[in-house]
């Protein structure tokens, strides 16, 4: 499968995640605006039908170096948000998850991109706040119409399970790679309910991209199929479920490149077996229905 539904339009599964167009820790001027700029264009024209932002980004640069790059976007693109956070004078993560917070934020984003609607906005929960008041502002902002839908993002199945009790969710944004399955079980509620689920960190984070790509199965099937370990532990999330969608970003021409080409990357059975050892995670057959993603995902052994 290589695309699925995202706010009411389906998308390719490769995406891009405008995160790293700031500067380091996604705060302050890009390293090269002009770079910075080509990247988001390239995208683009590559097929890139999604791409996922935050005005906290910078904050106020990525959003404004896609608007800069894009604006007016393709009829095609779908744009994804987040709110639920600030940044301080240092760069350090803010909550901001008061009911009025959100709303600013998604005014932030609107005018930020041009936009009269965000076909998407995750809300980002940190701990802070009240759920049931959290989801009434974002129903309130949906039905208002200044966002197309809404999704979930660090949440846990519980929370999930409650969030559609209420309402229709269009994705949802977690942790997740070969080395941390710690949203396993997040993974399969959307699966089974055919959700888009966009992991972040799928290469890992800090000292967790390590793990990932310097981990001995990861190189060798790297070696054996001629293709980077970073390409190999994306294409192994995508090959999990089929409502997986990646985000992977970057502020570098050669390395956006590589990216996208995950897209064409098949993994074979021996390559996904070896794999599985570390992801320890198997697809079961598809099951058809309206959204084609009605899959289910078991794991094949104790999960974290």
């Amino acid at each position: 499968m290589k695309s699925f539904p995202l706010g009411g339009r389906k998308v390719h599964r490769v995406g891009f995640g405008a995160m790293q167009l700031p500067g380091r820790g996604a705060f302050g001027p890009p390293r090269d605006r002009a770079e910075a700029l080509a990247v988001v264009r390239r995208a683009v024209e590559l097929g890139v039908d999604h791409i996922d932002t935050a005005q906290y980004y910078g904050p106020d640069v990525a959003n404004e170096l896609l608007r800069s790059a894009l604006y007016p976007y393709p009829e095609r693109l779908v744009i994804v948000s987040k709110v639920g956070a600030e940044r301080d004078a240092h760069g350090g993560w803010v909550p901001a998850q008061r009911p009025e917070q959100l709303r600013a934020g998604v005014l932030e984003n609107l005018k930020a991109l041009k936009l009269e609607q965000l076909a998407v906005v995750n809300l980002r929960l940190t701990g802070h706040g009240e759920f049931g008041e959290q989801l009434d502002a974002m129903i309130a902002m949906r039905d208002e119409g200044l966002i197309g839908g809404i999704g979930l993002s660090n949440v846990e199945v519980g929370q999930l399970r409650r969030a559609l009790g209420r309402t229709a969710i269009a994705c949802v944004q977690n942790p997740f790679n070969l080395v941390d399955r710690g949203s396993e079980g997040v993974l399969r509620e959307c699966a089974e309910r055919g959700i888009a689920f966009v992991p972040f960190f799928p290469l890992g984070a800090a000292f967790g991209r390590e793990r990932v790509i310097g981990h001995p199965r990861v190189k060798d099937v790297a070696r054996r199929l001629d293709v980077m370990p970073a390409q190999v532990a994306l294409a192994w999330v995508l090959a999990v479920a089929p409502n997986t969608l990646l985000i992977p970003g970057t502020s570098r021409l050669e390395h956006l490149e590589e990216n996208l080409a995950v897209a064409h990357i098949q993994l074979d059975e021996g390559s996904l077996a070896e794999l599985g050892v570390v992801g320890d995670i198997d697809q079961r057959a598809t099951k058809e229905g309206a959204a084609e993603a009605e899959t289910a995902i078991k794991p094949k052994g104790g999960g974290r």
